[in-house]
C-alpha cells in the first residue's frame, strides 16, 4: 500500500537542499524548452499555505486534495507545504524527514501573466515532529500570510500540538464533515481564526435561500413562525446541520422567537427546508436536489403563492477553500 507521500507527485530532495534544489527544477525545465520563471521576475505568489494530511487521510483522498489545491494555486499563487506525517505502521523511530518538490507554471488571465507556484512535501516521524517547525518555516515566504487546511486528523488534542501553525494562521480550514466531533468548540490558540468547509460549500444554498426570502419583510417571515425543518440526505448530514444553523442565527436577526428546529433523514444527496407556522396557509419549502443539480422553492408567505426553479450545486472543492479563506 502507498504511503501518502509516495503518492504525491514530485522530486524527492534532501531536506537541506530543498530551495537549492527548486532552484534547479526550474532551470532544468527551461533548459528543456518548458515553462519556468525568469530568474530576475518576482514570483507573484499572495498567500502562504500548510495542507497537513492527518492520519486518517488515505493515498486516493491525499492525490485528491493535492489536485484540490494545485487547481486553487493557479487562481491564487500560493507558496505551499505539504505535510504528512507517518503512519504508524511507517513510523519506525527515526529523526528522518523527507522531502519532496514539485512546480508547474500555467497562464493566468493573460499571455503575458505567468504564473509559476512550487509546492514542498515533508514526510516525518513522531520522533522529528520536534524539528518541523524549523523546516516548514524556511519554507515559507515570511512577508505573506499563512492559511492552514488542517485535513482527516484523528484527535483535536494531537492537532493542538502544531500551536506554531494555529497561532499564526490568519484562518484554519477545516471540514466538520469529516473532523473530530470537538473540533468547532475545541479551544485553539486562536478560534476566531477557525473556519468550516462545510459551510464555504453551501454558499449557493444560503444565497439562493437568502435572497427568496430577503424579497418579504422581516415581520412576515417570522409572524406566526413555529418551527424550522431541515431535511437531508445521509451524506449530507453536516451540510443540514450547519445550514439549520446559518437559518437560526437569520431568523434570530428577523426577530424570530421561541421557534424549534429540527432534522430529518431524507432521500440521498438532497437538502430541503420547511417553515411551519401557525397559518396553516402560509407556508415556505425548498428542496434542492444535488444529485441532479436542481432546487426548487414553494412559498406563501404573504397571501401570494409562488414558485422558483433553480439550477443547484455545492462549491466545488477549489472554489470553497478560497471562500473559506477570504470571506
Amino acid at each position: 500500500m502507498s504511503s501518502i507521500f509516495d503518492v504525491l507527485p514530485g522530486i524527492e530532495v534532501p531536506v537541506g537542499e530543498i530551495s537549492k534544489r527548486l532552484a534547479r527544477m526550474w532551470a532544468d525545465t527551461a533548459a528543456e524548452g518548458g515553462t519556468a520563471p525568469n530568474p530576475d521576475d518576482a514570483k507573484a505568489t499572495q498567500v502562504n499555505f500548510v495542507l497537513h494530511l492527518g492520519f486518517q487521510t488515505t493515498a486516493e483522498d491525499a492525490a485528491a486534495q493535492f489536485q484540490t489545491l494545485v487547481k486553487f494555486s493557479r487562481r491564487y499563487p500560493c507558496r505551499t507545504v505539504v505535510l504528512c506525517p507517518q503512519s504508524d505502521a511507517e513510523d519506525k523511530g527515526s529523526m528522518e524527514i523527507r522531502a519532496k518538490i514539485y512546480g508547474e507554471c500555467h497562464t493566468g488571465k493573460s499571455k503575458s501573466d505567468k504564473r509559476c507556484v512550487e509546492f514542498v512535501m515533508l514526510n516525518y516521524s513522531k520522533a522529528a515532529r520536534g524539528f518541523l517547525e524549523n523546516q516548514v518555516s524556511i519554507s515559507l515566504s515570511t512577508d505573506l500570510p499563512l492559511y492552514y487546511w488542517a485535513h482527516r486528523f484523528s484527535a483535536s488534542s494531537k492537532l493542538a500540538d502544531y500551536g506554531y501553525l494555529l497561532s499564526r494562521a490568519k484562518r484554519v480550514l477545516l471540514d466538520s464533515a469529516i473532523a473530530p466531533a470537538d473540533a468547532l468548540t475545541y479551544p485553539w490558540p486562536n478560534p476566531a481564526a477557525l473556519s468550516d468547509l462545510v459551510y464555504a460549500r453551501l454558499l449557493p444554498v444560503r444565497q439562493a435561500v437568502g435572497q427568496f426570502i430577503a424579497g418579504f419583510t422581516p415581520q412576515v417571515i417570522t409572524d406566526g413562525l413555529k418551527r424550522v425543518v431541515v431535511s437531508h440526505g445521509k451524506d449530507l448530514s453536516a451540510e443540514a446541520r450547519v445550514l439549520s444553523g446559518w437559518l437560526q442565527s437569520r431568523l434570530a436577526a428577523c426577530g424570530a422567537e421561541n421557534v424549534g428546529f429540527e432534522l430529518k433523514v431524507a432521500a440521498d444527496r438532497t437538502l430541503a427546508i420547511d417553515f411551519d407556522y401557525a397559518n396553516a396557509d402560509k407556508k415556505f419549502h425548498w428542496l434542492g436536489d444535488l444529485g441532479k443539480g436542481h432546487a426548487h422553492f414553494v412559498g406563501n408567505l404573504n397571501g401570494t403563492p409562488s414558485e422558483l426553479s433553480t439550477s443547484m450545486s455545492l462549491l466545488p472543492s477549489d472554489t470553497a477553500l478560497s471562500e473559506a479563506m477570504f470571506f
